[in-house]
């Protein structure tokens, strides 16, 4: 009867251990999409609350700087505490964090664009756009215009938002994975973690795929008649349901925190040795005199002990070199996948739905099974600590090659009338428009039937229109009589021109090699996290990998997305202007700068 009860014991500790495994590997899953999510949301963000890239790259960095704000004191304090429910914590702090992200979008109002199509709902009316009537409504809308503008502000929620997200991340991978290997066997120990990292690494896919659903849909869908909405996806002016997906992720992340919530502070060790306490059962269940102990350590006598550890670490050359190339791998990489999407947009003119679409399908598998082929590797052939510095050193530089063949894939910009080419040599006002009551600030494109884009009908000179909303037509565009033949089209229709037909076909080239330089840059990332590992002494070990999560986090995933908006910021040929005076989002940028700043990156 005794045997009995203790194999049920065993079992229930097994059930205990497996459904913590189970937990977290959601739990890892959902904090991963939510990220990615929120990279491929860049473009919508920066539309929707009228913001530089300079702007949004801050706002993307606050995840790291509320992660690093705690993370010393969580990965100290933590293995004295109850694990599993400071685990439950974080996942319901990031289920906050990006609902309050979402939930800023219901207390923005509706989302509106500058275009002259709006003011007319019948379509018997005639637009002489020449007369540019939006002028006439200018006055009496500018003020409470101004006032309700004042709502942008509410980017600032946004970025607490994704701070308090980093705030919740920070039990979820070190206390997670301590409690693992402190309950399972030492065998079965990485084969956890393993499929742990396995499972992680499809969160960044479904984050994409998501992303490029909701990209699709109309940030008002549900609310406005789509039948109104005078601009596509591919319009500078589109904003997606950018929304949708973060109260998505926070439903996922609420749901994955529950189970914590029931899970033991401490389990029994796998292989027999349920009756003997581990040395994190001690800790944690120690007695009065081991806790009287614990306070006559005092903190100067702890910092006698870290800083010479500290030193001895960074005094290693192999790991200080690793470190330094460590930061300046982590900040191309951040710097890049956080605006991939966007480059995508704007150099080869897809949707930001396409874009994501592509990233989820292609470059993020390429990586993974560049990852898992790297460990296999290590494995199979027994790497020594040189080889695998020479094999990450090998796919790092074969991948930088690759990157140089990206020089060739670009597209040349889209010609735009006063901005990527001129009047018959003058830029914006010409003979041709000099009468009309245009205004240099607005944005509402049209494209002529050669293929030239105009920054509004009023700038292509036009004084009559035919059609309704996105069908709209505008005829007798002078503009376009004065810089070609009599008898050609002197008509415009809505929407920005295409690329040329041979963009799509470097395009392809892009993907091509971006997908290859991923896989190929991911072979060497295993090998290197490893020699890092190895290099330095067994008692450093925690010290290393600690002292690297920070360093590359504090110097790479903070500056790089701030500093890789500026550098695309300064490529920017037309900014949109608020009501109230003031700089906006980017609505054109100079493509061979911008493949210039991407190359630089890379």
């Amino acid at each position: 009867m005794e045997e009995a009860a203790e194999d049920r014991g065993k079992m229930t500790s097994q059930q205990a251990l497996c459904l913590f495994i189970v937990a977290l590997s959601f739990a890892y899953f959902s904090k991963a999409l939510t990220g990615t999510y929120m990279k491929s949301s860049i473009t919508q963000i920066e539309r929707r609350f009228d913001l530089s890239s300079t702007h949004i790259g801050l706002i993307d960095g606050s995840f790291e700087m509320g992660n690093l704000l705690f993370l010393a004191v969580v990965s100290h304090f933590g293995a004295k505490l109850h694990r599993p429910r400071l685990i439950a914590i974080g996942c319901f702090l990031m289920a906050v964090g990006a609902f309050l992200t979402g939930l800023t979008h219901f207390f923005m109002g509706r989302y509106k664009y500058d275009t002259i199509i709006q003011v007319f709902q019948n379509d018997s009316v005639n637009i002489a756009a020449c007369v540019d009537p939006l002028k006439t409504l200018e006055c009496m809308c500018h003020y409470a215009a101004c006032v309700k503008e004042s709502g942008s502000n509410m980017w600032i929620y946004v970025f607490l938002g994704n701070a308090l997200r980093g705030i919740g991340e920070t039990p979820v991978t070190p206390l997670g994975i301590a409690y693992i290997d402190d309950f399972a066997k030492a065998e079965n120990s990485p084969f956890y973690i393993a499929c742990l990292q396995t499972i992680t690494l499809l969160g960044p896919m479904f984050g994409f795929l998501l992303g490029s659903y909701c990209a699709k849909l109309y940030v008002d869908i549900g609310y406005v008649d789509m039948e109104s909405v005078t601009i596509t996806p591919k319009d500078a002016r589109w904003v997606g349901a950018w929304w949708m997906g973060f109260l998505v992720s926070s439903a996922l992340l609420l749901i994955s925190s529950i189970p914590f919530w029931f899970l033991p502070r401490s389990l029994p060790k796998q292989g027999g040795d349920e009756g003997k306490p581990t040395l994190v059962q001690e800790t944690l269940d120690g007695t009065d005199d081991a806790l009287n102990n614990n306070h006559n350590l005092k903190f100067t006598e702890i910092a006698k002990g870290f800083l010479p550890s500290l030193k001895r670490l960074l005094g290693t050359p192999a790991y200080f070199l690793l470190l330094c190339g460590s930061v300046l791998k982590f900040n191309s990489f951040i710097g890049l996948f956080t605006f991939k999407a966007k480059y995508m947009e704007q150099q080869f003119g897809q949707s930001a739905s396409r874009a994501n679409f592509l990233i989820g399908v292609l470059n993020l598998p390429a990586v993974a099974v560049g990852i898992f082929l790297g460990g296999l590797l290590m494995k199979r052939y027994k790497l020594s600590v040189v080889s695998g510095a020479q094999l990450s050193f090998a796919t790092s530089f074969m991948a930088y090659l690759l990157l140089l063949l990206q020089f060739g894939t670009k597209c040349d910009n889209i010609p735009v009338a006063g901005l990527t080419i001129s009047y018959n040599g003058e830029m914006l006002f010409s003979e041709c428009n000099r009468d009309c009551s245009c205004s240099a600030e607005e944005w509402d494109p049209v494209c002529s039937d050669s293929g030239i884009t105009y920054i509004s009908p009023c700038m292509a000179g036009c004084l009559s229109s035919s059609g309704y909303g996105k069908n709209t037509v505008f005829h007798n565009c002078s503009c376009v009589s004065a810089s070609y033949p009599a008898g050609s089209s002197t008509s415009v229709k809505l929407g920005q021109c295409p690329h040329a037909k041979d963009c799509s076909r470097s395009f392809t080239s892009y993907m091509a090699v971006s997908v290859l330089s991923s896989f190929i840059n991911s072979l060497g990332a295993t090998p290197g996290y490893m020699v890092i590992i190895r290099c330095i002494s067994p008692e450093l070990k925690s010290l290393a990998l600690g002292m690297q999560a920070l360093v590359t986090r504090t110097l790479g995933g903070i500056p790089a997305p701030v500093y890789f908006g500026a550098l695309i910021d300064s490529t920017c040929l037309k900014w949109s202007i608020k009501k109230c005076g003031g700089r906006g989002a980017c609505r054109i940028y100079d493509s061979e700068i911008l493949h210039g700043v991407e190359r630089a990156g890379g």
